[in-house]
């Protein structure tokens, strides 16, 4: 008897130490199995370090859709995940949900770089493919990171850490991506990293600056407005672009802060200049996903003291579609209070009419692309031509960025183009700089490429 009763509690025992290394939920492996399989595997090829690879998959958008759908959906969602990645990974290999939304794989087999992006693709296509949740179909997307043993790392806590390195990098970059660790993306990530420490200092410190340029009448070469710029001199880093500070924030999820930051400096500005000047600034693609935004930005320029009548802002396509309803609640709040809205980089979309028809715009700006070319490519005029004429019949003002050349003026005004910007007009300038040429050289009628 006591026999039987010890075999039964030694049973139950082994059960226990077995459903602790499995996730209840997909069957698979969890984090303490990956660990152990992985420490094993290096063991074994301790003495001849033969390469491996581990990799981890993180499903892009997960969240919203269990929001969306509930969590019976999410479950079902990734037990489908876990069905799909055992069926399609090479014999011998093993996968695990690591957490969450997140599966790791050990792929004992893949030796090299080329092989492990050709895995990351192959699994990437295999989860591209729609969920049944029933009554519906959900699509979802997955982004890649993978680290080859021994070369980024020998211990499994390092290895785990590269791949987590090649995720974060995968995510960076958009969704469905794949990535395999190297020591130039490590790299590229510290530098990343501490970009973001000294930007989050530069924004409490108050050391992020506005400049403006000025935008003008290109009938009458007057100055009719400034667009607000960003821009960062930092003590060590010197001048940083926004062209890479500015996404870096976005992705980090501080742009709110900067955004704000800045607009209230760039409103403050705007005060002292002359009431019939207007202040054009950019709005972030995640502020065009933020309800509150439009209460923001108007307690902002009220706090300023800066009618909304003299505010224009500017949102590209691409953030207008990331989700459509929020933006066109935005744009419909802040026109209501007399705040005016401009399309930018007109043009690069791929279905920028489709825009001007489902939105509501008072004003679109044509990409520098084509004002750049437009004087020696015939392409380019006929493009502006057709933009001008289409805005037109829209009522639309139309602004032509990146004018550097007479030429590229003279082409515009010739086409009728209402409005202009660039370094012929005039580059950006602080603050001071600016009140200066205001008070000095500024005076309605006096054409600004004299006055400058």
């Amino acid at each position: 008897m006591k026999s039987a009763e010890a075999s039964s509690q030694h049973v139950s025992q082994n059960d226990l130490l077995a459903m602790a290394y499995v996730d209840p939920l997909t069957g698979l492996g969890n984090a303490y199995d990956l660990r152990d399989k992985v420490r094993q595997l290096a063991d074994d090829r301790a003495s001849d370090p033969a390469p491996f690879t581990i990799g981890l998959a993180n499903l892009d958008g997960f969240k919203p859709i269990n929001d969306l759908f509930g969590p019976a959906a999410g479950d079902a969602i990734l037990r489908q995940v876990a069905n799909r990645l055992v069926a399609c990974v090479p014999d011998g290999a093993s996968v695990i949900r690591a957490s969450g939304d997140e599966f790791a794989f050990i792929l004992p087999l893949v030796f090299e770089r080329k092989t492990a992006e050709k895995m990351g693709q192959m699994l990437k296509e295999v989860l591209s493919a729609p969920f049944d949740l029933g009554e519906r179909n959900v699509r979802l997307s997955a982004s890649f990171g993978f680290a080859i043993y021994p070369f980024a790392g020998n211990e499994f806590e390092d290895l785990l850490k590269s791949a987590d390195t090649a995720l974060y990098r995968s995510k960076r970059r958009g969704r469905g991506q794949v990535t395999v660790y190297s020591q130039e993306i490590a790299q590229e990530m510290k530098r990343s990293t501490q970009l973001e420490q000294a930007l989050r200092n530069a924004i409490i410190a108050d050391e992020v600056d506005v400049h403006f340029q000025p935008i003008v009448d290109l009938k009458t070469d007057m100055v009719v407005g400034f667009e607000a710029l960003a821009r960062w001199c930092d003590p060590d880093l010197g001048y940083v672009s926004p062209a890479a500070f500015v996404p870096l924030a976005e992705e980090r999820g501080f742009i709110d802060s900067l955004s704000e930051t800045l607009l209230h400096k760039a409103a403050e500005a705007a005060l002292s200049w002359p009431k019939e000047l207007f202040l054009s600034f950019n709005l972030s693609s995640a502020q065009l996903t933020d309800p509150n935004t439009s209460a923001n930005v108007l307690s902002i320029i009220a706090r300023a003291g800066l009618d909304p009548r003299r505010l224009e802002l500017e949102i590209t396509e691409t953030a207008v579609m990331m989700d459509a309803d929020i933006a066109k609640k935005i744009i419909a709040e802040l026109r209501l209070a007399g705040v005016r809205v401009s399309l930018d980089d007109f043009g690069t979309g791929q279905s920028s009419l489709g825009r001007l028809r489902e939105f509501s715009f008072d004003k679109v700006k044509v990409d520098r692309a084509f004002v750049s070319q437009i004087s020696t490519d015939r392409a380019c005029e006929h493009i502006v031509k057709a933009i001008v004429a289409m805005c037109d019949g829209l009522h639309l003002e139309v602004v032509a960025e990146g004018i550097e050349h007479f030429p590229e003026a003279l082409k515009l005004k010739a086409l009728g183009c209402g409005m202009g910007q660039g370094y012929f007009y005039g580059k950006p300038a602080d603050a001071i700089t600016t009140m200066r040429y205001l008070a000095e050289k500024y005076q309605p009628g006096i054409p600004a490429a004299i006055a400058v």
